[in-house]
């Protein structure tokens, strides 16, 4: 508990530099919420009415330190595009989110592991350099032209893919009871087949557009890792033992090359999380992501500040996991830390 303890304690330096860097930025941002929300119709009377009961006619440092007092109780503020609180609005859509980069993870893993370790296990071959040039190229292109790509072919060419109308089309299905938030989830836990096949037909796409662009760190990682392994003492030794080469490449190595790839994987969903924007937006996807960039065309600060300081708290929290998932692969790592 010490450790998790002083890991806490250690992140508390970065989040308060991401509240004091988010407040400037987001009060940085083109556009004028008050005119905004006064409407196209209205003068420099009410305007300016509008900025007073938002608070925005008193001076920065005094914004902040309200701000920082909002933060003290809970309080996010409440949000100028949706009227409701800040909190309330990411907690309901935070789950959106995390399935859809969940999902997209276990697609990049599902590839890029065995990838990594059949390239590691021949090096410089015609298949290492094959792998290594289709997680390049993965990760080449946007992954908002990957997503329209997708749905040009499967759904408008071959129509292999449901319409992307966001997590579910509630036209055609009934939302799940909310458990999780999460529709395949709580669609299981409702024993509701139909729905769970249905949302997981509108998670294919997307899915796969996002883990695309994480093929190529975890590809790479895991090569690396294994290499390292392979070339290792205890795997020569076992390799003169005369060992099993399957017990010897999965007992011994991958499981010693382990540590760093579940670094990785901590890094990349957390990287997932906050770029999954662009895929959310083309495929109608209601999560945080599509939340934040409507806060920001609209200079909804309250909206702004409350996500980047969700992620920056998922950011440390997902880190936290990793460094306690460190110490289960390999307990000397609780010693060194």
């Amino acid at each position: 508990m010490s450790f998790v303890w002083k890991r806490l304690l250690g992140t508390v330096p970065s989040l308060a530099g991401v509240i004091v860097v988010t407040f400037l930025l987001s009060h940085a941002l083109p556009g004028d919420p008050a005119a905004y929300f006064a409407g196209p119709a209205a003068n420099a009377v009410s305007i300016a009415e509008v900025r007073a009961k938002l608070g925005l006619d008193q001076s920065l440092p005094l914004q902040f330190l309200h701000y920082l007092g909002d933060l003290a109780r809970g309080d996010l503020g409440h949000s100028l595009t949706t009227g409701q609180p800040v909190v309330t609005d990411l907690l309901q859509r935070l789950p959106a989110s995390m399935e859809l980069t969940f999902f997209a993870l276990v697609f990049a893993v599902a590839i890029a592991i065995p990838m990594g370790v059949w390239a590691a296990t021949r090096p410089d071959s015609l298949v290492d350099h094959v792998c290594r040039a289709t997680v390049s190229v993965a990760a080449a292109f946007p992954t908002f032209f990957v997503g329209l790509l997708l749905v040009y072919v499967f759904y408008f060419l071959l129509d292999l893919a449901p319409e992307p109308v966001g997590r579910l089309n509630e036209i055609l299905y009934t939302v799940p009871p909310h458990v999780t938030g999460m529709y395949t989830l709580d669609s299981l836990i409702a024993g509701d087949w139909p729905v769970l096949a249905a949302s997981l037909a509108q998670l294919v796409l997307p899915a796969i557009s996002l883990g695309l662009f994480a093929l190529a760190p975890i590809a790479r990682i895991t090569r690396a890792a294994m290499l390292q392994s392979l070339g290792s003492d205890f795997t020569r030794t076992a390799r003169a033992s005369g060992l099993k080469r399957g017990k010897i490449l999965f007992t011994y190595a991958f499981r010693n090359a382990l540590l760093p790839v579940s670094n990785v994987l901590g890094m990349v969903f957390s990287f997932l999380l906050g770029a999954n924007v662009l895929i959310e937006q083309v495929y109608g996807w209601q999560g945080i992501g599509a939340y934040a960039v409507n806060a920001v065309l609209a200079s909804d600060y309250a909206a702004v500040q409350g996500f980047v300081l969700m992620m920056a708290v998922l950011y440390v929290l997902l880190n936290l996991l990793v460094d306690l998932a460190g110490t289960l692969i390999d307990p000397r790592v609780r010693f060194e830390a």
